[in-house]
């Protein structure tokens, strides 16, 4: 790989993924992208290049998708888990108990782990949400790993990451050697495919986002659009949960750190009055309805 051709690739993926690769990541992009033209038959990431180039829109997703990161597993990190069961749930709960529905958007969804992670958090609130409807919608770049996510099958391996063994045997089944998510859990989640680098305002707006461990790939500025995008989408007295490595302290006054509560931010009040939902003039969207245990 020339370095005109890895300089046109860091464009590239700068603007259709917000992937921000530093000057000297080429060997990322050679052991990833090699493969795949290999896969298409070209004779490597010059002629790649060329394709690109040339407007061809099925290597435009390959390409992006096989750079995309999905590193992911079940209670990942496990703090923002406690912080949704120990402080987000009973503030949501207390202050939408006169209209007793809420919703919640992973914008990094995957292949589904943080999204069932959260369901599981919820069904085993029991009582505490009979009566609830829930809506949580899972977004990703990739469509491949939202057909896996949808499909909610995952091996040996990824159900012993992170995922305690009675919740393992409460909501999965096993067959042969994959264990498959619940149906009931599997209806709570809507995926849906989104690129964070476009329009989302016709997601509504969101009394919790999880948006973890996927803005640590973009550049400042990116970050700061969409920390900005994001404030217009979420409730005046809603969360906002980042990965650990994440802030937005520096980058943007939209939102606020709680204190002693790492990865997790309130909406600051001025840029409340500023989230308008997005339902005027269409029907409000599906929701699943949370019954006790």
């Amino acid at each position: 790989m020339t370095p005109t051709e890895y300089e046109y690739l860091r464009k590239f993926l700068r603007d259709h993924s917000g992937l921000d690769l530093s000057a000297d990541k080429q060997y990322l992009i050679e052991s990833r992208l090699l493969p795949l033209a290999r896969k298409a038959g070209l004779s490597g990431i010059g002629e790649l290049v060329q394709k690109l180039q040339g407007g061809s829109s099925a290597l435009v997703t390959s390409v992006v998708e096989a750079m995309t990161t999905n590193e992911t597993f079940f209670f990942r990190d496990k703090v923002p888990f406690d912080h949704f069961r120990d402080t987000i749930m009973p503030e949501v709960i207390k202050a939408r108990a006169g209209r007793r529905r809420m919703r919640i958007w992973c914008a990094a969804g995957s292949t589904g782990q943080e999204p069932y992670s959260l369901a599981m958090c919820l069904k085993e609130m029991g009582a505490a949400l009979t009566g609830w409807r829930v809506e949580i919608i899972a977004t990703d770049l990739s469509q491949e790993v939202l057909e896996k996510a949808k499909a909610g099958i995952y091996s040996q391996f990824e159900v012993q990451r992170g995922l305690p063994i009675q919740m393992l045997m409460k909501y999965f089944k096993q067959t042969g050697e994959t264990w498959q998510i619940n149906p009931e859990l599997r209806a709570m989640i809507q995926h849906r495919q989104l690129n964070l680098l476009h329009d989302f305002a016709q997601l509504g707006t969101f009394d919790v986002i999880f948006c973890r461990n996927v803005l640590i790939y973009f550049d400042q500025d990116t970050k700061i659009n969409i920390f900005n995008r994001l404030a217009r989408q979420i409730e005046g007295d809603g969360f906002l949960v980042l990965g650990a490595a994440e802030t937005v302290v520096g980058l943007t006054d939209t939102f606020r750190p709680i204190p002693d509560r790492r990865g997790l931010y309130k909406p600051n009040e001025p840029r409340a009055a500023a989230a308008k939902p997005a339902f005027a003039g269409a029907a409000p969207p599906r929701m699943a309805v949370v019954a006790g245990r």
